[in-house]
This record gives structure tokens, C-alpha cells and sequence, in this order.
């Protein structure tokens, strides 16, 4: 149950002032790619600045810099709220202006509304209302660049991250369900080399085709590997053959095969074991008694992350969630990834998922939307967790 003093820092949440950072923030730009995040986080630091938040941005490419609002002079570790600025193509299909960030049945229209600005003008909110409260460390509000692609900016932030925290809530878009656990995610890159020549004489060629598929063949076998080993909440790790694209036309053997795999990670799983897992098999193949040869890389990965469902940050954030008027839902495990794996696995600190939104029914398609009404009460479940954890 909230006290007295906890109402009143609950009363300082502006909800004119979310509603207005929200429509601000889904009518900035971020398509990612091509990482056009600079709109987004020039709104972040104008909001930051009207509210008197301490700022700091750091440049992780030209134009595309990590932005952190925080509040709080304490000395001790802090709480991090984790956010993305990047959004991904508007694609087809809308029936309302994908920037135009339109208020309708209770709702904010927009690309990237549950995914996540929505979560970025909660926690600006939550962090404005904790303005002159007394905490033992800050609470800082990190909104970083490239979630979408390759990581670049939580890689950036772990790298240079000056602050302990006691633990990590990542704003994604969980329909204000507290998640736990979420499954990483890793691209790999596979090219396959031969040798061209006249499909009238195939037998003198190496076809890269042919070998990619002996390739495609094996990952699929991994993957029904997998399914024999779920997690309790997370289900079993996955292979997801995506692209193919090799060859140059029907009457020539074709000389290079390149295959896009996705790897969906459990934790525990290193992504650096799997790209070794996979040269191994693909070595046991032997393609080279057919002329050919491989490369390999991994492009992108995305740690996995798991957090005790007795573990402090998990105790106080569900119980803040749940008196901020969040609905009546279990501890759960998340299928997608998102960049709490990294300040799990490069930090130590512990995370969770909450935000409002939802990833399954709004993220990544036309007219995405996100209810004002899940934007307060998360910006109420963060101030909560918040005044718990650091006072």
C-alpha cells in the first residue's frame, strides 16, 4: 500500500505533460534504418531541459547520439530506466499519418508509439515528478540509439557507463506485464564461395547454391535440436533461415550463396558458442570435397537475460506495477530481445521488462497505437519503484 509520501510524489505526475511528451515524440523522426534518431533525442533534451533533468549525451556515430536525463544528487547506486530512440520503418499500410501522432478513443496513433516512445515520455515523466526527492542514488532515464539494427548504442553505454545501479527497467512495450526473462537474439551471416561456369558443363563449377542449401539443411536440423530443451517461460531457443540470395542466372553455375539466419538466444547461451556450434557443423559437412568454401560471421547479437523472480528489483517493481493500477497479470518471459540483456551480461545489474504498449499487437506494424491510460500508470510504477528502491 502507498504512503502518505509516496501519494504525494505519486500526485506530482503531469498528465497533460505525458500526453504532451508522447505526441511530441512519435511526431519526431527515427527510422532505423536508416538511424535517423537525432529528432527524437533533440525532443528528449528540450523536454529535459524545460523540467530542469540533468543531462548528458554522448555521440556514438555522427548525428546519433545516446541521450541520459536523470535526477537525484545521492552518491549511491542508481536506478537505470532503459529506452530506445530508433523506431523502425513506417512501412505500408497506415490509415492515419505515421508522424502525426494523432489522439483518438484514447489512444496515441503513430510508428514507434508502443515501440517505444510511449515508454521514453513515461519514465521523463516519472523522473520529473521525482525532481527534489531524497534518494540514495540517482534515477537516470538512458535513451539509446540503434536498438533496432545492431546495438551500437547500448554497446556505447556499457562501455562508458560511470554509474553502479541496484537494477534496470527496460520501458519496453510489455502491456505493463512485469517480464523477467527475455530471449536474445543474434544474426548470422553465412557465404558460400564456388566456382562459376556454363551450366552445359556444370560438373566443372562449384555451385554455391547447392551448398548453401546442404547448409540450410543442417541449421534446420539444429533447430528441431532445440525444441527438445525449452525454458520454463521463455520456450526453446530458435533457428529462422530469413534471406537467400545467390547466383546470377538460370544457365550459370553459381559462384556465391549468401544465407541470413536468425538465432533466438536463452540465457545461459553465449552467442560466441553458437557461431563456434555452427562453423563446427557446418565444417563436418565438407564442403570443400565439392570446391567450395564458407565464411561465417555474426553481425549482430543481443545477450538474453533471466533475473530471479525473488530478486528485489523484481519484488518492488511488480508490487509498484501492481498498486499503480497495472493489471492482474503473473511474472512472465518475454520471446523478443531487447537491450536489458546487455546490462545484464556487461553490468551485472539485475533487469526487468515493463512498459506500456504492446510488442505483440502494436510494435512493428501500421497504425500503431499506444493507450494514454498505460502511459500513467507506468510512469506511476516507475516513481514507485523507484521511491522503493533508493530510499
Amino acid at each position: 500500500m502507498t504512503t502518505t509520501e509516496e501519494q504525494r510524489v505519486l500526485a506530482r505526475i503531469d498528465e497533460d505533460l505525458l500526453l504532451r511528451i508522447c505526441t511530441a515524440l512519435v511526431r519526431a523522426t527515427g527510422q532505423n534504418p536508416p538511424g535517423e534518431e537525432a529528432a527524437t533525442v533533440a525532443v528528449l533534451e528540450a523536454v529535459g531541459r524545460e523540467l530542469g533533468l540533468a543531462i548528458t549525451t554522448t555521440t556514438v556515430e555522427p548525428g546519433r547520439d545516446n541521450i541520459s536525463l536523470s535526477v537525484g544528487n545521492g552518491t549511491g547506486p542508481g536506478l537505470l530506466l532503459l529506452g530506445h530512440t530508433d523506431v523502425v520503418p513506417v512501412g505500408d499500410g497506415w490509415t492515419t499519418d505515421p508522424y502525426g501522432a494523432e489522439v483518438r478513443d484514447g489512444r496515441v496513433y503513430g510508428r514507434g508509439a508502443s515501440d517505444m516512445k510511449g515508454g521514453l515520455a513515461a519514465a521523463v515523466a516519472a523522473l520529473a515528478a521525482l525532481r527534489d526527492v531524497d534518494l540514495r542514488g540517482p534515477v537516470e532515464l538512458a535513451a539509446v540509439v540503434d536498438e533496432e539494427e545492431t546495438g551500437k548504442g547500448i554497446r556505447a553505454f556499457v562501455a562508458d557507463s560511470p554509474r553502479e545501479y541496484v537494477g534496470c527497467i527496460t520501458a519496453e512495450p510489455t502491456d505493463l506485464q512485469t517480464i523477467i526473462a527475455a530471449r536474445g537474439d543474434s544474426y548470422l551471416r553465412v557465404a558460400v564461395h564456388g566456382r562459376a561456369v556454363h551450366a552445359g558443363n556444370a560438373a566443372a563449377g562449384a555451385n554455391a547454391i547447392y551448398g548453401a542449401t546442404a547448409i540450410i539443411t543442417e541449421i534446420e536440423r539444429l533447430h528441431a535440436e532445440l525444441a527438445a530443451n525449452p525454458h520454463p517461460l521463455l520456450g526453446a531457443a530458435a533457428w529462422s533461415v530469413g534471406q537467400i540470395n545467390g547466383g546470377t542466372g538460370g544457365s550459370i553455375v553459381p559462384a556465391e550463396c549468401v544465407v541470413i539466419a536468425d538465432r533466438r538466444l536463452l540465457p545461459g547461451e553465449s552467442p560466441a558458442a553458437v557461431l563456434q556450434d555452427l562453423r563446427e557443423r557446418v565444417a563436418a559437412l565438407h564442403l570443400e570435397d565439392r570446391g567450395l568454401t564458407v565464411d561465417l560471421e555474426m553481425p549482430m547479437e543481443m545477450p538474453p537475460f533471466e533475473t530471479p523472480a525473488d530478486a528485489d528489483l523484481v519484488t518492488i517493481t511488480e508490487a509498484a506495477r501492481r498498486e499503480a493500477g497495472g493489471p492482474d497479470l503473473p511474472l512472465a518471459g518475454w520471446g523478443a530481445a531487447c537491450d536489458g540483456g546487455y546490462i545484464d551480461r556487461d553490468l551485472g545489474v539485475p533487469v526487468v521488462i515493463l512498459g506500456p504498449g504492446s510488442v505483440a499487437d502494436q510494435a512493428h506494424r501500421a497504425d500503431e497505437s499506444v493507450p494514454i491510460a498505460e502511459l500513467a500508470i507506468a510512469a506511476r510504477a516507475y516513481v514507485l519503484a523507484a521511491l522503493r528502491l533508493l530510499q
